[in-house]
């Protein structure tokens, strides 16, 4: 799968589960949960102990998932990941030699930034979006909307705060995709290896994700 079929799953889709967890069974449990339930994407933090494990094991178990690396905060991180087959890279700030590094290798990229400055910064650096981070302490989808007037053109991925009852007003503000952690790969369901709370869990929000970019279109 080449970067730019990486990239336009990630919009497709426009859901992005982060999978922090403590456990590499529990983290490829919600890999394995998430394919199952329609959502063939999962960024697996560098939180989660032998994270690159887990992903070189999931890239080989589950061919068509795309499958990250989170929490990327130095160039070794980022190479052991790549290294283990990771498709795209993030983080939750802006770390310029992690984006060097993903563009050398044509790997997608995406940072975390707060404010417009930036924004612009984690942009020009050639990312291939922006993820804005923690939405939830910055004021919700009313802060992405204030960001997308001037930067219309920049793609933006919501994370923190997004939930179902926020999940449709992101999309509307202007998100092009939403990171979604716990409230899509919930830690009971994780324990209990429910499968089918994560199957319901991935319906509603990929249905949050069809209604808001209807509306937002028959708005436009």
């Amino acid at each position: 799968m080449t970067k730019a079929d990486v990239r336009a799953r990630i919009e497709e889709i426009g859901i992005l589960p982060a999978i922090r967890v403590s456990s590499p069974d529990r983290a490829r449990f919600a890999v394995e949960a998430l394919h199952r339930s329609g959502i063939p994407l999962a960024e697996v933090t560098m939180t989660v102990p032998s994270g690159c494990d887990v992903i070189a094991q999931m890239r080989k178990l589950i061919p068509d998932m795309v499958i990250g690396a989170g929490t990327v905060l130095d160039v070794e991180t980022a190479q052991r990941t790549l290294d283990a087959g990771a498709q795209f890279l993030t983080s939750p700030g802006f770390v310029p030699e992690v984006v060097e590094l993903a563009l050398a290798k044509n790997v997608v990229v995406f940072p975390g930034a707060m404010t417009p400055s930036e924004v612009v910064t984690a942009w020009k650096a050639g990312s291939d979006f922006v993820k804005i981070f923690p939405c939830d302490q910055l004021g919700g989808a009313q802060y992405i909307r204030t960001l997308k007037r001037p930067f219309p053109n920049i793609p933006m991925i919501a994370s923190g705060g997004v939930n179902q009852q926020t999940a449709v007003d992101f999309i509307l503000a202007g998100a092009d995709v939403l990171g979604i952690g716990g409230q899509l790969v919930p830690h009971e369901a994780l324990t209990a290896r429910n499968g089918a709370q994560i199957h319901e869990l991935a319906r509603r929000f990929l249905e949050m994700v069809a209604e808001g970019r209807e509306r937002r279109e028959n708005v436009a």
